[in-house]
C-alpha cells in the first residue's frame, strides 16, 4: 500500500468517511465511504464514521439516520463512531466545539490564524489576479481589543503566508505545487462559533489520528490550505487521496442535485446493494485484471490505492444492470425466493412461487423487473396474433390453431402433470404428428402467457398454472385463432 511501507512495524492505518447530515448517500459519498473502509479493511486498521454537522443551516435531521441506514446496506461495517466510541469521541463535530475554540486560540497565539472583523462582502474581489490579503491580519493587539471591547463580531482566519509555495503530494494525483499569493486566508471559525468544514476536518483529522484522508478530487485546491494548518500546529500530515470525478456517460456530472439517483434510490430502482457496492468499487479503481464481478469481503483482501485512476469515472446504468444480474445469479434459490416474494402480486401467491422464482432467477437482471415478467400467470394481456408467427419454428396462426386443437386431448388425458411429463407427452405427439417439438412448444407457451418473453418454456409454465387453468388458456387461444380465422 502506499507509504505504510515506510512507517514504524506498529502504525496503525486508521480512514474515516465523515459525511455531512444534508441529504441521503450520493455514489460519490459512497465510493468514499467504500475505499475509506476497504484500506482500513485491506490493512487490518480502523474505520471510523465522523459526523461534519457544522453547517447547520444544512443539516437535515432525517439525513443522519440515511447515514446510518446507508452504510447498514452497503455492508460497511465502522470500527468507532457516534455509537462506538473508540476512545477519540465526540464523533460528531457540534459536540465538539470547544474543541475547535481551543484549537483556534491557540493559532491566534502562534501566529497562524487572526481575528477578522469585516463584514460580509468587504472582501469580495474579482476572480482574476492574486488574493487580496484581508487587513484585519495586520491589526495590532491593541487594535483588536479595541474592536473586541465595542462589542464588534468577528471570524477566526488563517493566516496564509505572503510569499513562498505549499508543496504536497497526492496518492492518486502526484506532486502538486500551490503558490501561496493564490490563497486566500479561509474562515477557520465563524461568528457563531461554529468551525468551517475546512478547519474542523484538519482539527479531527489530526486528533482522530486519522492516517488516510480520503475525499473527491474538488478538494485538491484546499488542500495546500490544509498543509498550512497542518504546519502551523507542527502536526505531521496524513496521505491523501483524492478521488476522480464520477460523470455520466454524455460527460456531465454525476449529481443528486441534478437528479441522478442515490445509493437509496438504486436500491428502490431495484439494484442489489452488494451489485451496487461493487460497481461503485470500479468507478475509479481496477483490480489490476479483467475480473469485474467481486463481493465485499474480496474488495476487502485486493483494494490497493495504488490502483486508483485520476481520470473521471463514467457511470453506466447498462454496466450496472449486467453486473446486478450476475449478482442475483450468484444467489442461492432460497435467497433470491425471499427477495423476490415482495415484488409478486398478491394473486401470485396461489401458484408454487418457489417454482417461479427458479424460473426468474436466471431471467432478472433487476428486482423491479418482476412484476412485469409475471403479471402473466395472474391474467393473459390482450395480444396480437402475430405472436403467433415464429419463423425458427416454421410457426404461424394457422399452424398454431392446429397444434393447439390436437395437443388439447393430449394434455386432457395426462395423469401426471409436471415438466417432465408434460415435455415427453408433447413430443412425442410433435414426433407422431410430423411436427418439431419447438413448433409445438411455441404456441402453447403463447397461448400460455401472451407475452413474447417469458421466465420459461411452455411445459415449465403448465406445471406452475396447474391444469385446470392450462387447458383453460389453451381453449382461450383456440377460440381467439378461430374467430380471427372464422373457422
Amino acid at each position: 500500500m502506499h507509504r505504510i511501507a515506510e512507517r514504524k512495524e506498529d502504525f496503525m492505518v486508521r480512514t474515516r468517511f465523515a459525511p455531512s447530515p444534508t441529504g441521503y448517500m450520493h455514489i460519490g459519498n459512497l465510493r468514499t465511504a467504500l475505499y475509506a473502509y476497504l484500506t482500513a479493511r485491506r490493512n487490518k486498521g480502523v474505520f471510523i464514521l465522523r459526523i461534519e454537522d457544522t453547517d447547520q443551516e444544512r443539516n437535515i435531521p432525517e439525513a443522519v439516520a440515511a447515514i446510518y441506514k446507508g452504510l447498514a446496506l452497503a455492508g460497511l461495517t465502522y470500527d468507532e463512531g457516534p455509537d462506538k466510541d473508540g476512545g477519540f469521541g465526540p464523533y460528531v463535530q457540534s459536540e465538539r466545539l470547544n474543541i475547535y475554540r481551543e484549537y483556534a486560540e491557540q493559532l491566534i497565539s502562534s501566529g497562524g490564524a487572526y481575528r477578522c472583523f469585516c463584514k460580509k462582502g468587504d472582501l469580495d474581489v474579482g476572480e482574476e489576479g492574486p488574493k487580496r490579503r484581508d487587513p484585519c491580519r495586520f491589526l495590532s493587539p491593541e487594535g483588536v481589543q479595541e474592536k473586541i471591547s465595542l462589542g464588534e463580531s468577528f471570524v477566526i482566519r488563517q493566516r496564509i503566508p505572503e510569499e513562498g509555495s505549499t508543496h504536497f503530494v497526492d496518492a492518486v494525483y502526484g506532486e502538486i505545487t500551490v503558490e501561496n499569493s493564490q490563497l486566500d486566508d479561509q474562515v477557520l471559525l465563524k461568528s457563531d462559533g461554529f468551525p468551517t468544514y475546512n478547519f474542523a476536518n484538519v482539527v479531527d483529522d489530526h486528533l482522530m489520528e486519522i492516517t488516510h484522508v480520503m475525499r473527491g478530487q474538488e478538494y485538491l485546491s484546499s488542500t495546500p490550505k490544509y498543509n498550512l494548518l497542518y504546519e502551523s500546529f507542527g502536526w505531521s500530515i496524513p496521505t491523501y487521496v483524492h478521488l476522480p470525478l464520477i460523470i455520466k456517460e454524455d460527460g456531465s456530472k454525476f449529481s443528486k442535485r441534478l437528479g441522478d439517483p442515490s445509493f437509496e434510490d438504486l436500491v428502490k430502482m431495484g439494484y442489489l446493494p452488494e451489485a451496487i457496492v461493487n460497481y461503485i468499487a470500479l468507478l475509479g479503481w481496477s483490480p489490476g485484471d479483467d475480473r469485474e464481478f467481486f463481493h465485499l469481503k474480496e474488495l476487502e483482501a485486493i483494494f490497493d490505492i495504488d490502483r486508483i485512476n485520476k481520470s473521471s469515472a463514467a457511470f453506466s446504468f447498462d454496466k450496472l444492470t449486467w453486473l446486478n444480474g450476475e449478482h442475483i445469479r450468484a444467489l442461492t434459490p432460497e435467497a433470491f425466493h425471499q427477495l423476490a416474494l415482495p415484488y409478486y402480486p398478491a394473486a401470485l401467491l396461489q401458484y408454487d412461487t418457489q417454482k417461479i422464482s427458479e424460473l426468474m432467477q436466471v431471467r432478472t437482471e433487476k428486482l423491479t423487473d418482476i412484476p412485469a415478467m409475471v403479471a402473466f400467470f395472474v391474467a393473459v394481456p390482450e395480444y396480437d396474433l402475430d405472436m403467433y408467427v415464429h419463423e425458427k419454428s416454421k410457426c404461424d396462426p394457422q399452424i398454431s390453431l392446429e397444434i393447439l386443437r390436437a395437443s388439447l386431448p393430449v394434455l386432457e388425458n395426462l395423469d401426471t402433470w409436471n415438466n417432465d411429463s408434460l415435455f415427453t407427452a408433447l413430443k412425442t405427439f410433435g414426433t407422431e404428428a410430423g411436427y418439431k417439438t419447438g413448433t409445438v412448444m411455441w404456441p402453447i407457451r403463447t397461448a400460455l402467457s401472451g407475452v413474447l418473453a417469458t421466465p420459461g418454456g411452455a411445459t415449465a409454465l403448465a406445471e406452475i398454472l396447474g391444469k385446470e387453468e392450462t387447458l383453460c388458456r389453451i381453449k382461450d387461444a383456440i377460440a381467439k385463432l378461430e374467430s380471427a380465422s372464422g373457422v
